[in-house]
């Protein structure tokens, strides 16, 4: 289940040095997904990790780190997760988990059981072209519904953020998308890049222009949303 770790990250965990492990599987198909071999759970084997060596690993990094990320694919997926995480906890590192909140259920036990530090949720359009950029026929918006209440209404600390692509985000769908989450603290636009192993060809980036345009609409609804990457 453990496609790739990433040693060191000064980006991933705001505030924190942090290691980043990305678990393999995932219930969306975004044509954009950055690394659609893990996505999709077709990692050779020999690329793989097991649990028990990323927590070896954890361990000489005790004191050095302060944090993991936990990332996917979709991490809440995998039915071991919670230990996983107790397991990364008892060893002394803060946990930040990657979702794109369509497991709700699984994600409420460990915000509740203290597991889980800081949340970041990936809101991938508006409701009315959601499905299409998850590169799914039909989608139910509603656990994506639960999980934005979830961490609104929570103590722990989270963020908002969507990855624009031409094909798929506009000013006008990126308003709809703010005035659908209403006004929360951290929301951040992320650029799109084509990292070469993407689920669907022929995508771009937008314009520094067109980016700018999609924040100014953001920003009339979350005023501290800014652009990352």
């Amino acid at each position: 289940m453990i496609g790739n770790i990433t040693k060191l990250t000064l980006l991933d965990y705001p505030g924190k040095t942090a290691a980043t492990v990305f678990l393999s599987g995932c219930n969306f198909r975004c044509p954009f997904c950055y690394n659609g071999a893990l996505a999709e759970d077709r990692l050779p084997v020999e690329d793989q990790h097991s649990p028990e060596s990323v927590l070896a690993f954890l361990d000489t990094r005790r004191g050095l780190l302060d944090g993991v990320c936990i990332s996917g694919g979709e991490a809440l997926l995998w039915s071991g997760l919670a230990d996983f995480i107790q397991a990364v906890k008892d060893r002394g590192f803060a946990v930040k988990l990657d979702t794109n909140g369509s497991l709700p259920d699984r994600l409420a036990p460990l915000l509740d059981q203290g597991l889980v530090d800081y949340v970041a949720m990936d809101v991938k359009n508006d409701p009315l072209h959601y499905a299409e950029t998850i590169g799914l026929a039909h989608f139910d918006l509603a656990p994506v519904q639960e999980t934005m209440q979830l961490l609104k209404e929570g103590t722990i600390p989270f963020e908002f953020r969507t990855t624009l692509v031409k094909e798929f985000h506009t000013p006008d769908r990126l308003l709809a998308l703010a005035r659908w989450i209403g006004p929360v603290d951290r929301y951040f636009l992320q650029t799109f890049k084509d990292e070469g192993d993407l689920l669907q060809a022929g995508l771009h980036s937008l314009s520094p222009k067109e980016i700018e345009a999609c924040l100014k609409a953001v920003r009339s609804i979350c005023p501290n949303a800014d652009l990352r990457g």
